[in-house]
C-alpha cells in the first residue's frame, strides 16, 4: 500500500484520478481492478505549497535590524 496525491480531472460528465504508473506497476494493478480510494480534501496552505521557512536567526531580530537600516522610512 501507498499513500500519493493525485490531481482530480474531468471526463465528460464524470471526475477521474490518474495513477501514475509507478504507483500501478508496484502495487500490480490491472484493467477492472477493485481499489479502495480514501478521500481526504487537501488545504492549499502557503506552509504546504512552498514547505517551513527555517531562519538561523528570530523573526523579531531581523524585523528590528531592518528597521534599522531604515527600510521603514
Amino acid at each position: 500500500m501507498q499513500e500519493l496525491h493525485a490531481e482530480v480531472r474531468e471526463w465528460g460528465r464524470s471526475m477521474g484520478i490518474v495513477i501514475p504508473r509507478e504507483a500501478v506497476l508496484q502495487e500490480r494493478i490491472r484493467a477492472g481492478d477493485t481499489v479502495k480510494i480514501v478521500f481526504l480534501r487537501k488545504d492549499s496552505s502557503l506552509k504546504e505549497l512552498f514547505g517551513q521557512i527555517k531562519l538561523k536567526r528570530s523573526t523579531e531580530k531581523i524585523l528590528r535590524e531592518i528597521d534599522e537600516d531604515g527600510w521603514n522610512e
